[in-house]
């Protein structure tokens, strides 16, 4: 706390009350770097844990043909996963803070389960110069999102829009198979969870900001944050690594 923020405009010293709020702006601006600092935790232990799982399950001959030789299974995985996202962020106030974290962690096991295939398509020089870089970008945008007084929020509502085209064009592209639209739809991909990134962190410091403790429902709209940027970065990879790995 700065001393100037002690004295009103004439001059004198602040009644008591006066002092007690100073006092809880401090505690507010402490517990939202708390809450700020769980996110990227909750974040990056879901990154490790999938890059992990991913790199586990791509070194076990017998993992990769049991997943990928069975088609149930793999698709079983695809609907757990989208099953998981759903219910995690759909009854986030029903579920415990506990659940919520559990259901997380499994969520990020499964998703490093579907991602080992890119130990196979990839090389592994391709797939950490790509991380790298994914780093970069995603803490650069994160930083934007944090630090710019600009509102997103009209920018994030078309890159979501964006972002349900990008999906509808490559189901076409499954039929199409088109190299050339695939390399469109990278770059398009690239550049709407680019910003994305920066439009969830300044949802994510907006919402925290409103926080006033430590409470489990407060924790749980960090953990919600941590999942929204942890999804952001994964897609930003796979991008990025479709784009870096064709030119290889």
């Amino acid at each position: 706390m700065k001393e100037r923020d002690l004295y009103k405009f004439d001059g004198s010293w602040p009644k008591e009350n006066e002092m007690t709020d100073q006092r809880g702006i401090a505690v507010s601006q402490s517990t939202f770097a708390a809450l700020m600092r769980k996110v990227y935790t909750w974040m990056a232990l879901a990154l490790v844990i999938t890059g992990f799982t991913a790199y586990g399950v791509a070194h076990s001959p017998a993992l990769m043909a049991m997943i990928f030789g069975n088609q149930i299974l793999f698709w079983g995985l695809i609907i757990a996963e989208l099953a998981l996202v759903f219910i995690v962020s759909g009854m986030i106030n029903r579920l415990s803070l506990a659940t919520a974290t559990l259901l997380f962690i499994l969520y990020s096991i499964i998703n490093g389960a579907t991602l080992s295939m890119i130990f196979v398509a990839f090389s592994t020089a391709v797939i950490a110069k790509t991380f790298f870089i994914t780093a970069g970008m995603f803490a650069a945008m994160s930083v934007f999102g944090y630090v710019t007084k600009r509102d997103l929020s009209g920018i994030g509502r078309i890159l979501f829009m964006a972002l349900i085209g990008i999906i509808i064009a490559t189901i076409v592209n499954l039929f199409v198979k088109s190299s050339g639209f695939d390399l469109i739809i990278s770059y398009l991909g690239v550049a709407i969870f680019v910003g994305l990134t920066a439009w969830d962190t300044q949802k994510i410091k907006q919402m925290l900001l409103m926080a006033d403790g430590m409470d489990e429902s407060v924790q749980k709209i960090a953990l919600m944050g941590a999942l929204s940027l942890y999804l952001d970065f994964i897609n930003l990879f796979l991008y990025l690594l479709r784009i870096f790995g064709n030119r290889d």
